[in-house]
């Protein structure tokens, strides 16, 4: 074997014995799923679960894998037959395996057309996506369709050329009512809370404006489970390519990297077949929630609060966040005195273990999960996992202020990509210009900058903008988060108790 020969179904009889490859035929597998958005985290993770399940119990459960937006499939995953390498990293530990389910892929960037040739197929029983919180075009703080959305004022005008995701689905089920009408199952894989009736809603909401009778033929055809979906998989470095070659001894322009831990919770509740995922170590339950707010308010939490407070304490990587003290000791106090009681009973976990468990999953210096690619559309995570807690906290009487603070942290971290504050660093959210132009406008005073980004009410609901204690402790967590030393403020806030804090005399930042 060539040390350069690139990955593809010719090599696999031929790769090394310490990877692993697909148990099973692969010249028998076709396509029964579909999957939007085809990243690292879904060959991490679904692909990986299908494939598991195809080696145990082979059925046509092969994965067609679409994207909509960049990147093109066809330059990576097309030119190797859909077979790439999944590398788990743990510390010094690097274990490889071919993952095999991914039967085709299909660029759909240009033209929505290819897209809902695979989608409207009567073949495709499950159609499974993640394209990011953003990806839904809802308002974060309702769930509901976002009307005002330059894509979805599109789609509504020119229905058959969609490009949003809720246009792309509400037009290929559209095509399978009017052709063969077979029943299908939508499964959304991001993280949103209740991220099926999330998915229902918007697809629904347009159905609705399209009449022909397609509402009706949904709610008797289509199912929209939710999941909780978990694995670290930080996006794909040329230094992870090049492990490959090094170790391994073929190119692979399709590696991704997770850690060992994975889990999928998966609501029961499908139109039709399903893939039988629980058998490979998925879990079917009839209520997802209690697994989604543990994983979205702990994991996810401390991931975001990582990440904001990370960057501005100029740590680039998760793991080196957990690394400094300080940190490390906000964030497990801030998890347990204030996400915790927030949590639903949750079968067979132990929550405060759970936290542990989170924790030392973030420490993982193998795993280079950049604390900026964390923040990315950063307001369209802060409502489920750290703004629906506190205001669960605040229903009851109790202290937000260790919550607060990566609220704050957030703000804090948009602000300083703005000119007032010298552009520090590039950001991407889809509020990052008009959180700039606010700071632009008001400049660095603490209260009126709060004050702005709490009345954006796609994000702030105005219910819980209008809190005096929230907003006394944000406007409080931004004036520390923007001085000199935003550390020695998150360590004070960890060990200062909260009415002294705000006890003391505002100051400009």
């Amino acid at each position: 074997m060539s040390a350069a020969e690139s990955l593809g179904p010719a090599l696999l009889g031929r790769l090394p014995s310490e990877v692993r490859k697909p148990a099973y035929d692969r010249s028998a597998l076709r396509p029964g799923i579909a999957h939007i958005g085809v990243g690292a985290f879904h060959r991490c993770h679904q692909a990986e679960y299908t494939d598991d399940l195809l080696a145990k119990d082979f059925d046509r459960w092969g994965l067609v894998g679409i994207n909509i937006r960049p990147p093109l499939l066809g330059q990576t995953l097309g030119r190797q037959g859909g077979l790439y390498t999944r590398l788990i990293r743990q510390n010094d530990e690097v274990e490889a395996r071919v993952i095999g389910a991914i039967v085709r892929v299909v660029d759909s960037q240009e033209s929505a057309a290819p897209a809902l040739e695979v989608l409207s197929s009567p073949e495709i029983e499950m159609v499974t996506m993640t394209v990011t919180e953003k990806g839904y075009c809802h308002i974060p703080s309702s769930g509901a369709l976002d009307l005002g959305h330059p894509d979805i004022v599109h789609d509504l005008a020119i229905p058959q050329a969609p490009r949003s995701v809720p246009g792309v689905l509400a037009r290929a089920l559209e095509l399978r009512m009017a052709s063969h009408g077979r029943p299908v199952t939508l499964l959304s894989c991001d993280n949103i809370p209740a991220n099926g009736i999330i998915l229902g809603n918007v697809v629904r909401a347009i159905a609705e404006r399209r009449g022909s009778g397609l509402t009706d033929w949904i709610e008797a055809n289509v199912a929209f489970p939710s999941a909780m979906v978990d694995r670290i998989a930080p996006a794909t470095t040329g230094a992870d390519i090049d492990t490959v070659e090094e170790r391994f001894g073929y190119r692979d322009s399709g590696v991704v990297v997770g850690e060992r831990f994975r889990q999928w919770v998966i609501e029961n509740r499908f139109a039709g077949r399903a893939p039988r995922w629980d058998r490979v170590g998925a879990i079917f339950v009839d209520d997802v929630t209690p697994f989604e707010l543990l994983k979205m308010r702990v994991l996810n939490g401390a991931q975001t609060t990582l990440a904001h407070l990370g960057v501005l304490g100029g740590f680039e990587h998760t793991s080196d966040a957990m690394a400094d003290p300080v940190l490390a000791a906000f964030v497990r106090r801030m998890l347990s005195e204030e996400t915790l009681p927030t949590l639903m009973p949750v079968p067979g976990i132990s929550p405060p273990a759970y936290v542990e468990q989170s924790l030392a999953r973030l420490t993982n210096t193998a795993i280079r999960h950049r604390n900026h690619q964390i923040a990315t559309d950063g307001s369209q995570k802060i409502v489920q996992r750290l703004l629906n807690p506190i205001r669960d906290r605040l229903a009851k009487g109790e202290s937000i202020a260790l919550l607060s603070v990566p609220v704050a942290g957030w703000m804090a971290y948009l602000v300083k990509a703005s000119a007032r504050f010298g552009r520090a660093w590039r950001v991407c959210d889809p509020f990052a210009e008009r959180i700039a132009a606010i700071a632009d406008r008001v400049g660095s005073d603490s209260q009126a900058l709060a004050d702005a980004i709490l009345a954006i009410d796609a994000i702030f609901d105005p219910a819980l903008a209008a809190s005096g204690a929230f907003r006394a402790h944000v406007i409080a967590g931004l004036e520390g988060l923007l001085s000199n030393d935003p550390m020695g403020f998150v360590g004070q806030a960890c060990v200062v108790p909260t009415d002294a804090r705000l006890k003391q005399p505002a100051r400009s930042a």
